[in-house]
């Protein structure tokens, strides 16, 4: 495995690592834009240049890498290939990360757009959106209560594993992949759906059941 330094937010750093990558390995398969970034603020708070610092990486840098692979790699000599570009789960709004919510939307429209603009070259674009993940970051830089209350709000009643979202990105590599395209996979224990366990606190009755109609006799 190779590893290099790059700043996907610089037009030059980005294609000089694409033509780095063309050159000692000719060609490229697999794109995932897994980089990105967001800080936990109230909205009012979140300053012109915190707000575009995170356009900047999560939406810019995932264009330039996007273009650079694609108009090197994929689309001469209609090669193909697939690019996933990682986003962010709830789609309904995450509250405190407004920046961010902005970002992943734009990116998750751009995958639907690419994904048939660039069909004509054999490129499969899709996204996907994972919610509350166990990783060393939720772990160690956000604020305690948060780490301790977000599993809460996942109807599976846990944070998902890093193993899960590999995973999930091999799958869409391998050639069980091959035919999505234009499509978001959301990996959150159902979170996007519903907020917390099911049923809720006061909608159980005493034997902790569903509340549900009564059922009348029929005359």
């Amino acid at each position: 495995m190779d590893a290099r330094t790059c700043d996907i937010r610089e037009e030059d750093e980005v294609e000089s690592l694409v033509d780095g990558v063309l050159e000692r390995h000719g060609r490229i398969d697999l794109l995932v834009n897994n980089a990105g970034g967001q800080y936990l603020s109230p909205a009012e708070d979140i300053t012109p240049k915190g707000f575009r610092t995170v356009i900047r990486l999560n939406v810019e840098g995932t264009w330039l890498m996007t273009h650079a692979v694609a108009t090197r790699a994929m689309i001469p000599e209609a090669r193909g290939g697939k690019i996933v570009n990682v986003t962010l789960s709830p789609h309904h709004g995450l509250p405190g990360m407004a920046h961010s919510s902005a970002a992943r939307a734009a990116v998750e429209n751009l995958t639907r757009v690419l994904s048939i603009e660039w069909a004509r070259f054999g490129i499969r674009v899709t996204a996907v959106a994972p919610g509350p993940m166990a990783t060393e970051t939720l772990r160690t830089k956000y604020p305690q209560p948060v780490v301790e209350g977000v599993a809460g709000t996942v109807p599976l009643g846990r944070l998902g594993t890093e193993e899960e979202f590999g995973w999930l990105v091999a799958y869409l590599a391998s050639p069980a992949g091959d035919y999505f395209s234009g499509a978001v996979l959301t990996l959150d224990g159902a979170r996007d759906n519903w907020f917390g366990a099911w049923p809720p606190a006061g909608l159980t009755g005493d034997t902790g059941r569903p509340l549900a109609e009564e059922r009348r006799p029929k005359p």
